[in-house]
């Protein structure tokens, strides 16, 4: 469990009297060879007394305990007693630590109980060094505790690498397969192999990451690394809320998501919402699918909400049929569609008008509101919308004419 592979070398380097004398290394070496016939003795212990007090290592199975983890156990000591002798170890003598710590990350052991037994063994090892040690060995032992925390150092540090490695494998795989399980409940393909049920139902999502403010004055979709961060941050903060996994899918406007169906859609502002750290807005179309079969369905449902309260202008939030229904219906495939986003043509020059029709629209046809978020005279909204009603054949001002104002700016707002 320790490294003194660069020790002569760091003492040529040094001044002879900051490095051990060879008495000193000769005493060292004895020490360690009389403690080589204990490594069996000690292995037993560490299995059977000591890493007991460890909750997750009692819980490994039984084989495991007595044949694996005391083999790699009389291994380490086995490989500190030799290098503590003088007898220099290759670098592949690691290799057994390195496995033995992908081993148990595959096998979900924490890492800190993992590294607790290298801690408990090596101090054990030292009780042993103590317990062994004659008279007059107090600079070989000196000696000996130096050289087992650099190789100490060196194991945990090599078995912290290969656990860590192997939990992100283990995690980019997981990934990949909710990935793949998403792609394939929005496409409509069978899902069974997975073990999701024809008849699960599901919260789909759809998430939109737009800047706040363009150079131009509008908003446009976040891209690349501002995007992927933004949706990590969402994935991360519904994982939370649901505990446990997310499906999402991303593409070129931001992503799906599917949630449980149970999870209620007022409960998500907050993570979804909060999730912008730069200031970006965030418009999220949310909808329930029957089944299975019904997701692909659903999440063209829950994209046309967001494509809807997008283009609407509608703060960042999370959105459902009933919050833009009006909307959607107008938006809808139909003939009509086409003239009746022309009622807005003779106004193509007249930019302060369309902004003043739909200003009188968010402003629930109070004209001195409307004047305020103008910042204009309200003679000045009166003027403007005679003007378009003078111009376009409909008057704003009326119940019927606001409609057709209201439809035919979402239309063109849709493109």
């Amino acid at each position: 469990m320790t490294d003194d592979s660069g020790e002569e070398a760091a003492s040529a380097r040094r001044p002879a009297k900051d490095g051990p004398d060879a008495e000193t290394r000769k005493a060292a070496a004895a020490l360690a060879g009389r403690c080589e016939r204990q490594v069996n003795r000690l292995a037993r212990e560490l299995t059977e007394r000591r890493f007991t007090a460890l909750p997750e290592y009692a819980a490994l199975p039984e084989d495991m305990r007595t044949l694996e983890i005391a083999d790699t156990a009389r291994q380490g000591i086995r490989r500190f007693l030799r290098e503590a002798a003088g007898r220099r170890t290759p670098d592949a003598d690691l290799r057994v630590f390195t496995e033995r710590a992908a081993q148990r990350a595959e096998e979900g052991l924490e890492l800190s109980s993992l590294l607790e037994t290298y801690f408990i063994a090596a101090e054990a090892v030292w009780d042993m060094l103590c317990d062994t040690a004659l008279p007059g060995e107090e600079a070989a032992l000196r000696l000996l505790a130096r050289r087992q925390l650099r190789g100490l150092g060196q194991v945990v540090t090599a078995v912290t690498d290969a656990y860590q490695a192997e939990r992100e494998a283990i995690r980019a795989e997981h990934r990949e397969t909710l990935r793949e399980i998403a792609r394939a409940l929005l496409t409509g393909e069978p899902v069974g192999r997975f073990g999701i049920a024809a008849s699960a139902s599901h919260l789909v999502l759809t998430v939109r990451t737009l800047e706040s403010s363009s150079a131009e004055g509008g908003v446009r979709p976040l891209q690349g690394i501002a995007e992927r961060r933004t949706l990590r941050r969402i994935r991360t903060r519904l994982e939370n809320l649901v505990d446990g996994a997310v499906l999402m899918h991303r593409d070129e406007r931001g992503g799906h998501i599917l949630l449980p169906s149970t999870v209620r859609t007022s409960d998500l502002t907050e993570p979804l919402v909060g999730a912008a750290a730069g200031g970006e807005r965030i418009i999220v179309g949310a909808a329930r699918s029957a089944d299975v079969a019904d997701v692909p369905r659903t999440a063209a449902r829950s994209a046309r909400i967001a494509r809807i309260a997008d283009a609407t202008g509608r703060p960042s939030g999370v959105y459902e049929l009933d919050d833009v229904l009006l909307d959607y219906h107008l938006s809808g495939p139909a003939d009509s569609a086409p003239l009746l986003a022309a009622l807005l043509d003779p106004l193509a020059d007249r930019p302060e008008l369309v902004a003043t029709v739909r200003a009188y629209l968010d402003h629930d046809m109070d004209r001195r509101r409307t004047a305020r978020a103008l910042a204009v005279h309200p003679n000045t909204v009166d003027n403007r919308l005679a003007t378009a009603a003078r111009l376009t054949g409909v008057d704003p001002r009326t119940a019927r004419g606001l409609l057709r104002y209201a439809a035919a700016l979402t239309l063109r707002q849709l493109g």
